[in-house]
């Protein structure tokens, strides 16, 4: 099998285009093409469906791309272990979170000990910064709930409660607790199912029979916030994630214990990685700090 075939193969698949995948090999789109045909006739297959300027990914492709990027993550860290006698003065780190609030000050000591290395982040609800790093999309993500998988390493940090919260005018802005049972039929403003938060609040919902009436599903922390300030209805989030807002107000729920519990986590497969290696060295000093 031809190396240049393959790495023009999963360059294409990755950018979705071939001007895009030239340039980020830096040969002419010309080459990639030939190279991306090569493979194809020479195996009787058909990788890409092309319709005029648009390249989509075949299911054939698709497979052989769940390959691929195992190949050239093996790649990466080969040459990672090659370097590891010396300073990290360059390279590349892609961090997925659920939200910027705890992975701001790992990657704040990151920056400040690395500074040749180039650091890029994503954010998305949990399932989805999941999927990215079994996708190898990332190297290594904050998030909460992690489940029992063999193919992650997840490190433990930190543990918040699960509020509810309301705009500063609202007839319970001035109390610090309510029951669950005081949801019932109220309009809620919930996060996207595949939020770890909103996971945890309808598991005790369901445990507690009570059924609000849920207004809106919306896509981001921040905009859930400003639903909430505009009045239509109850949100529910990580207390330490709400911030200072003066315009709303946390409540905690009285009656029933709701955490969210944030890890760090990076592929078993991948945790030898020198950047990864000297995040994860990060997090575990901030950890040890903040028990002495």
């Amino acid at each position: 099998m031809n190396y240049s075939q393959i790495r023009a193969f999963q360059a294409v698949a990755t950018e979705g285009s071939f001007t895009k995948a030239a340039r980020l090999l830096g040969v002419s789109q010309p080459a990639v093409t030939i190279q991306v045909k090569a493979l194809e006739e020479g195996y009787g297959v058909t990788l890409f469906d092309r319709r005029g300027h648009q390249v989509t990914v075949t299911d054939l492709g698709k497979q052989l791309l769940d390959i691929t990027r195992r190949v050239f993550g093996l790649d990466q860290e080969a040459e990672e272990l090659l370097s590891a006698a010396r300073e990290l003065r360059g390279g590349y780190l892609k961090v997925g979170a659920d939200g910027p609030y705890f992975v701001m000050g790992f990657l704040a000591e990151f920056i400040a000990r690395y500074p040749g290395v180039r650091v890029a982040v994503t954010m998305g609800n949990s399932q989805a910064v999941l999927q990215d790093l079994f996708e190898f999309r990332t190297d290594v993500a904050v998030l909460p709930r992690i489940d029992d998988d063999q193919r992650l390493h997840a490190i433990p940090h930190t543990r918040q409660p699960v509020v509810v919260f309301v705009p500063s005018g609202h007839e319970w802005a001035n109390r610090r607790s309510i029951k669950l049972a005081e949801l019932e039929g109220r309009a809620m403003v919930l996060r996207e199912e595949g939020s770890s938060t909103r996971q945890v609040f309808e598991k005790a919902l369901a445990e507690a029979g009570v059924e609000p009436r849920v207004v809106l599903e919306i896509g981001s922390r921040e905009a859930l916030q400003e639903a909430v300030a505009a009045g239509l209805g109850i949100g529910v989030i990580s207390k330490a994630e709400l911030g200072r807002d003066p315009s709303l107000r946390a409540i905690r729920i009285s009656d029933a214990r709701l955490e969210s519990r944030e890890y760090v986590v990076c592929l078993n497969e991948r945790r030898n990685l020198r950047t990864v290696q000297a995040f994860l060295n990060i997090v575990g000093e901030q950890k040890s700090a903040e028990r002495s």
